[in-house]
């Protein structure tokens, strides 16, 4: 008994993983980026250096930076202080802190040329602390511009508004 086709017109059972990825279709854009992001990684043997790949997958802004944060040992990869040249492989986690955050990924894909932020995401796991609130508080003492330089009683009712003085009239003691 020959197998039925079925209405694609193949025979036999689909796939299940490919209509999962086809279910999970990307924008035609992101799939062709991803693409070209893999035709640009490393060949088979061959590794990427962790300051490179920070910079690829969009974690730091330069490749410099990168560097940087790895000799001044802000960039950890499975616990050990690296130096810029250290190679990644995948299931490596790299802990990097930046701007005052700390960040754990663990690599999925190694990739050297940066790609755009939908394909970078692609690139690594992310298991960072959720970053903390920005403050709902609308910074204090900001002037409009051209209203130019601020008066004595402007300066007082700005430091008052800081908290530098008591609330007194003339007096930081308030007398």
């Amino acid at each position: 008994m020959a197998p039925q086709a079925d209405e694609d017109g193949t025979a036999g059972p689909k796939n299940t993983v490919q209509e999962a990825d086809a279910e999970k279709a990307v924008d035609p854009q992101v799939a062709a980026a991803i693409a070209a992001a893999e035709a640009a990684g490393p060949a088979s043997g061959e590794s990427v250096r962790v300051d490179s790949w920070i910079w690829a997958v969009r974690l730091i802004k330069t490749r410099s930076l990168g560097a940087a944060a790895c000799k001044g040992g802000h960039v950890r990869v499975n616990g050990q202080n690296v130096k810029p040249s250290h190679s990644l492989r995948v299931g490596d986690e790299v802990r990097l802190r930046h701007e005052g955050r700390e960040r754990i990924v663990i690599v999925k894909r190694l990739i050297r040329k940066r790609v755009g932020a939908p394909v970078a995401i692609q690139c690594y796991v992310d298991n960072s602390p959720p970053p903390p609130p920005r403050e709902a508080v609308a910074p204090v003492g900001i002037r409009d511009r051209g209203t130019g330089r601020p008066t004595k009683r402007d300066r007082r009712e700005l430091e008052r508004l800081r908290g530098l003085l008591g609330g007194g009239a003339g007096r930081p003691d308030g007398r």
